[in-house]
Order: structure tokens, then sequence, then C-alpha cells
């Protein structure tokens, strides 16, 4: 009878199993690598290959996107990430502004002007829309128009 009484206090003392688990943020089933979105995903891709040049990357506190006419990644930090039941919405640090030539000789390079990262109405916003565990589309993005597929990871 003790032992009941004792296994009846234990397991009333025990959280719940779902509670010992982190949990991680809202938009953890993106991280990675993906590619797509500004041309359609080829249909046999193996991990070395989409590896080798993603489209986009996301991680915990950023979001980096290849940009058609530079190398470099666009790379935006997340001030917010929201799961919502079809994806994620993000909203974006303001980027900072690049210093403007000033001065008689211009010594500064004047900047390119900002562009929109995702092609967004807002560009420091970002939809998600998840249609399978692979597959996503950025939502009202007309800049990617086409489905982004997950890199495989081997």
């Amino acid at each position: 009878m003790r032992y009941i009484a004792l296994l009846a206090s234990v397991l009333t003392l025990a959280p719940p199993a779902f509670a010992q688990q982190p949990a991680g943020p809202p938009h953890a089933w993106l991280f990675g690598a993906w590619t797509g979105g500004l041309f359609p995903a080829p249909v046999t891709l193996n991990a070395q290959e989409c590896l080798a040049q993603p489209t986009v990357i996301f991680t915990r506190d950023s979001v980096l996107r290849v940009s058609v006419t530079d190398p470099a990644y666009v790379q935006r930090l997340v001030e917010t990430a929201r799961a919502t039941q079809t994806g994620a919405v993000f909203r974006f640090i303001a980027p900072m502004q690049p210093p403007q030539a000033s001065g008689a000789f211009d010594l500064l390079q004047q900047s390119a002007p900002q562009t929109q990262p995702f092609g967004c109405a807002d560009p420091n916003a970002l939809e998600v829309q998840r249609r399978s565990a692979n597959e996503i589309v950025f939502q009202n993005c007309p800049a990617m128009p086409y489905p982004l597929v997950r890199c495989p990871s081997h």
C-alpha cells in the first residue's frame, strides 16, 4: 500500500512528457537550405548540387537570400517569427541605411537603391506558406514566383 501511495505522489509531481522537450522557435521547421523560388526547382537534385548555391537559407536569427545580380547573399535579421495555420510570418529588423556620399570629391561610393530582398509588398515582412514538409512558397512576393524545395541532407 505504501508503494502505491509513493507512486501516486511521484506521478502527481512529474511534469507532463511534452513539457520535458524544449520548445523551439516557431519557424524551426524551416531551418536549412532551400532552392527554387526565382526559378522552378530542378526535379532531380542531389544534396551537393543544392547546397552549392541554395536560393534561401533559414536560421534561428536570420534569413539569407541569393540575388540574381549579386553573388553575395542578402541577409535579413529576424525581429519576430510567428507560426500560422499554413506556415510562418516573419518580421525583419529594418536594414541600416548605407552611408551617403558627401563632400566635394564624393569619396564614399554612391550606393545602389535598396532592393526588396524577397520582392514582397513589405520589404520587412515575409509570409511563408507550407505546401508540404519539403515545399514552401512566399506569399505575395512576385519576385519569387516559384515554390522552393528543401535541399536534401545527403
